[in-house]
């Protein structure tokens, strides 16, 4: 049976007015190429340069009714960012971390666009200057990369550091920012 175009629209508004989906999803092109994004309807809980098993894992994470939607005002905002137009982002968000991770990413969110700080003057600004490595893994498992700036941290001597999407693509994002990187 198909089902066609207009009442699949239907469909999926319907579910989303009836409150019958845990996890809107989208995915889209972007210059570092696509995006997984994922929202509830608390805010944006997932941004992925990979698909493969976003979806699964939000599921056992957030609950099993996910839908495909166009998250257009995540769209439009990343699209702003890309092109140069944007340098903070006025999303709701919905964070599923740790005490610990929120503390962390809360203090992430001020690094200000195009300046890059470390790992281990933010674990400072946490209250926890030796816990440098530990503000690492947050940075590691940030599960909204771009909105959540962690391609701003860099290693002490100045040297970029792991990156979850790679180093390709944190280079490529501080140097859309305009920031100064360290041979």
């Amino acid at each position: 049976m198909t089902v066609s175009p207009e009442l699949d629209a239907r469909f999926r508004a319907a579910a989303l007015r009836e409150g019958l989906v845990d996890v809107r999803v989208d995915r889209f092109d972007s210059p570092l190429g696509e995006l997984f994004v994922a929202a509830t309807p608390r805010g944006v809980c997932r941004i992925s340069y990979t698909s493969e098993g976003q979806e699964d894992a939000l599921a056992r994470q957030l609950g099993p009714r996910l839908l495909r939607v166009p998250l257009d005002p995540v769209r439009r905002e990343l699209d702003e960012y890309f092109e140069g137009r944007r340098r903070s982002f006025d999303l709701e968000l919905d964070l599923q971390v740790t005490p610990f991770h929120r503390e962390v990413l809360a203090e992430l969110a001020r690094v200000p666009y195009g300046q890059l700080d470390t790992y281990g003057a933010l674990a400072a600004r946490v209250g926890r200057p030796r816990a440098a490595r530990a503000v690492g893994g947050v940075m590691n498992r940030n599960p909204i990369p771009i909105v959540l700036p962690c391609h701003r941290i860099v290693g002490a001597d100045g040297s970029l550091t792991g990156y979850a999407g790679g180093l390709e693509i944190k280079r490529a994002l501080l140097e859309l920012e305009g920031a100064v990187i360290p041979l």
